[in-house]
């Protein structure tokens, strides 16, 4: 019995033969058998879906039919995670699919699975509007961007272009043009999805997608990822490369994934590095030395994510990890490299200076607000913020050379309601100050790091965030993929 076969038989016990095994079965009635099947497909991971694709007892049409059913679900969250929905496009690429695994051919992991894109990366023939109204009625892109190639060299079905924060620039994921997506967890109170990649966050956790690409320049794969319970990972920033993706800031802008399981980060990872050769075996965590700074990243947290975060470095201390509590004060450098965004709002204002010009009235206001401050920097003080910038990458190499990776909350706050979060400036600004506040220092020393689940079951999500320093991604995943055994409980 081949391995694939062996994982077939093992999937099957656990989600349920019939569930599973679909309408050709004849166990259900056919409307019934599909609902309890699109169910169950929503929930599964990339890993999963893929040995189900290839022992061919689902079919890529399928899922791609089950997702469009989802964003289309006129009680769903549909019409504000997405942007533009590729509906056809989809259909036919998943018949093309199915066609070559009947034919026989062996296809790559993510061949037929649905994928969102971030409406920030550049497809042949679309608009790329980057949440916002202002590049409206602009030429459609040459060329894809280079993530979109290599989706689309992989076999994934890019399902969608999905919202975010007008031009990614904030960590809530409110958009006043599009509409903001509700947050998976208590949706009858309307909780922010965090940002900026909110769309792609909620095209995961509502089975409209089975991972998403966003951006991430100060936290905005992390911040969704953590608030509505799945697994973001932001790499060190010049693995994937930007070319033909709508830019924020171009010192510290990365692409990185969301979906619902470390491993299918780095399966999704791996694509977008143009990397081969699979995904990293999970690390032996007995004998792991974890770094917890409490300078900056501890400060004022939440009663919920204090309490998660204390029980899932407990769980990693019985598991046989050595967890080291130290002040790291060298973080508290932090504000200084990047006080007030003066990095991202100087570089953002080099690309939207020509927008603003005879556009500014089409901005969010409260996007507008934070790149305005670009125009006054002068080159000097520019220059002065990368050097800046670069002694701080290397202080913080230096003091976490001697641990495996650091771990800290990857916010401060659990989700607050859309209306908190949106009621006037004071409270728009204070509570995306918050939610930055801990991923954005990754950004500011190349690092790269995970967001991980770790609260308890039926609680709101919290992250757990797994950094390390430029280059130590391969080292991350594989800590991710032990640490996610011990701290998350995926099936509650």
């Amino acid at each position: 019995m081949n391995q694939d076969r062996r994982d077939f038989l093992h999937d099957s016990a656990r989600l349920g033969a019939a569930a599973i095994a679909g309408t050709a079965l004849g166990h259900m009635g056919p409307a019934h058998a599909h609902n309890a099947q699109g169910r169950e497909l929503a929930t599964m991971t990339i890993a999963e879906l893929s040995r189900l694709l290839t022992s061919q007892k689902i079919t890529s049409r399928q899922l791609v039919e089950q997702s469009l059913a989802a964003i289309n679900d006129p009680q769903g969250e549909g019409k504000r995670v997405f942007l533009l929905v590729h509906e056809h496009e989809a259909l036919a690429a998943a018949d093309q699919v199915d066609a070559q695994r009947r034919a026989g051919a062996q296809l790559p992991v993510l061949a037929g699975i649905p994928v969102s894109i971030k409406d920030l990366f550049d497809e042949a023939g679309v608009v790329t509007l980057g949440g916002s109204t202002v590049l409206a009625g602009t030429p459609p892109a040459a060329r894809d961007s280079t993530v979109v190639e290599r989706v689309n060299k992989a076999g994934a079905i890019i399902i969608g272009r999905t919202n975010l924060t007008e031009f990614a620039y904030s960590g809530l994921g409110i958009n006043p043009h599009y509409g903001t997506p509700k947050n998976a967890f208590d949706r009858t109170a309307g909780r922010i999805p965090g940002g900026s990649t909110s769309g792609g966050a909620i095209s995961v956790s509502d089975g409209m997608a089975a991972g998403a690409i966003g951006t991430d320049t100060g936290g905005s794969v992390r911040i969704p990822a953590a608030l509505n319970g799945l697994v973001g990972f932001k790499p060190t920033a010049r693995r994937v490369p930007l070319d033909g993706a709508l830019p924020l800031s171009f010192s510290l802008d990365s692409a990185g994934p969301i979906a619902r399981t470390v491993a299918d980060c780095a399966l999704l990872d791996q694509v977008l590095a143009a990397e081969t050769g699979g995904i990293a075996a999970p690390a032996e965590l007995r004998g792991l030395r974890f770094a917890v700074p409490k300078t900056v990243f501890q400060d004022d947290l939440s009663r919920a994510v204090a309490g998660a975060f204390a029980k899932a470095l407990g769980r990693l201390s019985t598991a046989g990890a050595t967890i080291v509590e130290l002040p790291m004060a060298e973080f508290a450098q932090a504000a200084t490299v990047s006080s007030r965004g003066s990095l991202v709002s100087a570089e953002a204002f080099a690309w939207h200076r020509r927008w603003i010009k005879d556009g500014a009235g089409q901005y969010d206001p409260r996007v507008i607000t934070r790149i305005r401050p670009g125009e006054t920097m002068s080159a000097a003080d520019y220059i002065d913020l990368l050097q800046l910038r670069q002694r701080f990458i290397r202080t913080i190499d230096a003091v976490a050379g001697d641990y495996d990776a650091m771990l800290m909350p990857t916010t401060p706050d659990t989700a607050p309601t859309i209306a908190e979060a949106s009621k006037d400036d004071e409270s728009y600004f204070r509570f995306n100050g918050r939610m930055l506040r801990n991923t954005s220092i990754v950004n500011a020393f190349d690092g790269c790091a995970l967001s991980i689940p770790c609260q308890d079951p039926g609680s709101a999500p919290v992250g757990l965030m797994i950094a390390g320093t430029q280059n130590s991604d391969h080292r991350i995943l594989a800590i991710g993929l032990a640490v996610e055994e011990v701290v998350r409980k995926r099936h509650t």
